[in-house]
Order: C-alpha cells, then sequence, then structure tokens
C-alpha cells in the first residue's frame, strides 16, 4: 500500500488525485491532506479518507475541525504544510498547492527522501536548480503530473534521453487563439475564464489564456528533461488529444496521446512504473475525424516569448517572471488592472530586474519577496 500526502488536496488536481485514490482503496492510504480556503469540501474529504495529519491555511480553522475529528492531527499555515510534506510516513507527496509556496515544501521533502508527483509547476519555474540538484543527491523520484510532462516522461521511458533531439511541447492555444493585440485589448475576466477544454483554478486558466502557463511548462520541462531551451517547441493543438510529443535525433517522433483527462498523469505518477484500469474515457479516433496543429503568436501573446527570454537569461529572471505573474494575474481576477497590463508589467520587471546567476534558496525567496513587492504598486 503506497502512502500518499496530497497538498492542496480541495483544489482541482486534489480532488481528482482523491478519486484515484478511491478507485483502488485498497493500494493506497492518505497519510496528509492540506487545504486553503475551501472548508467545506475539506471537511468532506476528512471524513472519507481520516488522515492522520491535516492542515489548514488558518489557525481558527484547525482548531474548528479538531473538535470533529479528534482522532485526526490538525497543523496549520506553512509550518503545517511542510511538516505534512516532510514528517509523515507518507512516501510519496502530491505537490498541487497553486503558485510560489509549494517550493520549500517540496524542497523539504526531497530532503526527507519523498518521491515526488509534481503539479506545481512554480516549484521547477523559480528553483529549478535547487530542486533538480536535490533529487540527484537524494535520489527520490520526480515524477510529473501535469498533461505535458507527464506524456513527454512517457514518450522517454525505454529509451536513452542522449537521443533526444527536441520536445514538441503542446498547448490547445486558449480561448483567444487567433486573436490580436487590438482584441486582446478588450478582453474581459469571463472571457478569459472560459477555457475551451480544461476545467481548472482561476489563477491558472488565466495563464493558459495569456500562454504564460505554456511558459511556465517551457521552463519547467527544461529542468526535468535537462534540455535546453532551443530544445523545446511550442505547438498549438486545440483538440488537446496530443498532450506532448519527443523527437530524437533520427527524427522519429513519440507522443502520448488521451482524453484531457488530469486523472490518468496522476495516476501514472502515483503507480509508476505500472498503469492501472482507471475510470478515464478513450480517444475516438472516428469520432475525433481530424487533429489541428499551429504556430504560436509570441508577438500577440507576449508571455510565452518573456518565458523563453527569462529562462534564456537564467539564474533568478524565471523567478522574477513567475513572482510579477502571480501578482499582476490577481490583480485581474480584482478588476484591477487591463488583461494586457499582465504582459506589459512582467516584460518592464525583467527589463529592470539585476540578475543573479545561481541563486540559493534564500536568496530565490528574496528575489521572490522583492519582486511581488515591486509588482503590487505597479
Amino acid at each position: 500500500m503506497k502512502k500518499i500526502a496530497i497538498l492542496g488536496s480541495t483544489g482541482s488536481i486534489g480532488t481528482q488525485a482523491l478519486d484515484v485514490v478511491s478507485q483502488r482503496p485498497g493500494d493506497f492510504s492518505v497519510e496528509a491532506l492540506t487545504c486553503g480556503s475551501n472548508i467545506g469540501r475539506f471537511r468532506e474529504q476528512l471524513k472519507i479518507y481520516r488522515p492522520k495529519l491535516a492542515v489548514t491555511a488558518k489557525e481558527e480553522d484547525a482548531a474548528e475541525l479538531k473538535t470533529e475529528f479528534p482522532e485526526i492531527e490538525f497543523l496549520y499555515g506553512m509550518d503545517g504544510i511542510i511538516t505534512a510534506a516532510a514528517e509523515t510516513d507518507a512516501d510519496m507527496v502530491l505537490n498541487s498547492l497553486m503558485g510560489m509556496m509549494g517550493l520549500v515544501p517540496t524542497y523539504k521533502a526531497i530532503r526527507a527522501g519523498k518521491d515526488i508527483a509534481l503539479a506545481n509547476k512554480e516549484t521547477l519555474v523559480a528553483g529549478g536548480s535547487v530542486i533538480m540538484n536535490a533529487v540527484k543527491e537524494t535520489g527520490v523520484k520526480m515524477l510529473p503530473v501535469d498533461s505535458e510532462h507527464s506524456a513527454i516522461f512517457q514518450c522517454l521511458q525505454g529509451n536513452d534521453a542522449k537521443e533526444l533531439d527536441k520536445i514538441l511541447l503542446t498547448a490547445s492555444g486558449g480561448p483567444f487563439r487567433g486573436y490580436t493585440l487590438e482584441q486582446l485589448e478588450g478582453v474581459t475576466l469571463a472571457q478569459a475564464l472560459n477555457h475551451p477544454r480544461w476545467v481548472m483554478g482561476s489563477k491558472i486558466t488565466i495563464d493558459s489564456s495569456t500562454l504564460m502557463n505554456k511558459g511556465l511548462e517551457v521552463i519547467e520541462a527544461k529542468w526535468l528533461f535537462d534540455v535546453e531551451p532551443e530544445q523545446i517547441q511550442v505547438v498549438v493543438h486545440p483538440e488537446s488529444i496530443i498532450h506532448s510529443m519527443v523527437q530524437y535525433k533520427d527524427h522519429s517522433i513519440m507522443a502520448q496521446l488521451g482524453v484531457p483527462d488530469m486523472r490518468i498523469p496522476i495516476a501514472y505518477a502515483f503507480t509508476y512504473p505500472s498503469r492501472w484500469e482507471n475510470a478515464s474515457g478513450e480517444v475516438d479516433f472516428f469520432e475525433l475525424g481530424t487533429l489541428h496543429f499551429h504556430k504560436p503568436d509570441m508577438e500577440t501573446f507576449r508571455c510565452l516569448k518573456l518565458a523563453f527570454e527569462a529562462i534564456k537569461a537564467g539564474g533568478s529572471y524565471p523567478v522574477v517572471l513567475n513572482a510579477v505573474n502571480e501578482v499582476l494575474v490577481q490583480k485581474f481576477l480584482e478588476d484591477k488592472i487591463s488583461y494586457l497590463d499582465i504582459p506589459r508589467g512582467i516584460e518592464a520587471a525583467l527589463e529592470t530586474h539585476v540578475g543573479v546567476a545561481n541563486p540559493t534558496l534564500d536568496e530565490i525567496l528574496e528575489i521572490d519577496r522583492e519582486a511581488r513587492r515591486a509588482a503590487a504598486e505597479l
């Protein structure tokens, strides 16, 4: 029985991960669950899965739930999340936290010898060198959960990574594929939250519409698969059936296909190297008929271009990219800035940043804090 801790259990990935657990109750035990503000959903999860440890964002929520579940240990805040990640009996930690807050718990879990199922791309965007060095030093498994990175990982199985030529990272294109800059000027929040293929949280949905999510995935892929940015090509594929592809030196291409269901890559991370049956649907090629592919418009969707520029600059530039994006997306969600203020603000921050070549974990956290402070004033 595999023991699992889920960081961010009430979010989209966390709830689907618990669906996977429920399909094979005799094969998994839930050691720890953490949540933010969705206490109602968390309460229902605690009733079903009865983890040994539960973590909330606020102390008062932990105290209230403790009266309902006296047999469960309750903690709160970042210290509680770190305990859930590194100090339980879990064999694997699923990090489905939102944003930069996933970095330190992942690092602590790796140092504690836990295998990682990673659905928090910001961990590698901001701390790629620090995290992957820790993975190498401890020998733990880093298993990607994002559908694109899981696809790449699967396409590399049984092949020599040295024979890799390039990664073909697919993108749905979001709701504004084909828009001009003039059209993007008038984009509303409701339009940006209407993703054509995936049901996700609000932050990642906005990132998908600006193509920043794909930019973050480019940086994540660079660290996960030890490739140069020039070896990563983004391919817009609206149907989201091919989740990504790998081209080898002989120009053979391997692709991983499946319905757009995150339970598939979650289950693969949980059961690797095995594949277990699940309740997800199948691809019907006769009904599908045609697959389409387009080149991304990086002049109109500047966030993707800025992500490539940040990872090519290296060092602390991706930290700033991620931090400023998080702040500006939240401002857009609060209707404080316009849609195109997001790429404009990120570009301005990168232009003024004085890079640090090989930042330590503490330096990454300080650079992140300063970038957020500056972005809040934009």
